[in-house]
């Protein structure tokens, strides 16, 4: 079953950990891929000094401001681009990060096994015939962990345990 927009209106500390089991499907021409989501993390608004939206609405970041259901896609570090599901009302942002699937850990990985780049950035995943997650009713167990690769945080949010991994 599809993930309805009603399910993405939540906050993405409580979604990070239930996108854990869920399916991400991307359509590539007339091939469907499909892998469970086995690690998330989890942005917060703008006092989260690990989140893009830290320093206010931009070009860039509008989207995390946008009502939940909706791809963030960006580039980092110049090479990977990296897949978030847009959560939570319009006006405050906040995202998840997808940092792995079965059998591929990491967020660059991830996306370039799947194809996932910029162009589909702002995609609806309610709607989109290209990208977007299933549920079949597997809830794996989980441990948390602090999230990686975010040294210019403040040491509160480098500590956060916003890092979700299916065991």
């Amino acid at each position: 079953m599809r993930l309805t927009e009603d399910f993405y209106r939540k906050s993405a500390i409580e979604l990070a950990p239930k996108l854990l089991g869920k399916f991400l499907f991307r359509r590539l021409g007339n091939e469907v891929l499909k892998y469970r989501i086995t690690e998330t993390e989890c942005y917060y608004g703008e006092d989260d000094t690990a989140c893009h939206a830290h320093k206010g609405k931009t070009e860039r970041t509008k989207i995390l401001y946008e009502s939940g259901g909706r791809a963030y896609v960006y580039l980092c570090y110049g090479i990977h681009n990296l897949f978030n599901v847009v959560t939570g009302d319009e006006g405050f942002p906040e995202a998840v990060l997808i940092r792995g699937v079965e059998g591929f850990n990491g967020p660059g990985r991830l996306t370039k096994l799947l194809q996932i780049d910029r162009s589909l950035n702002n995609e609806s995943l309610v709607a989109s015939d290209k990208l977007w997650l299933e549920d079949d009713g597997f809830v794996p167990n989980f441990k948390m962990a602090k999230r990686v690769g975010i040294d210019y945080a403040t040491e509160e949010y480098k500590n956060k345990l916003w890092r979700f991994i299916a065991e």
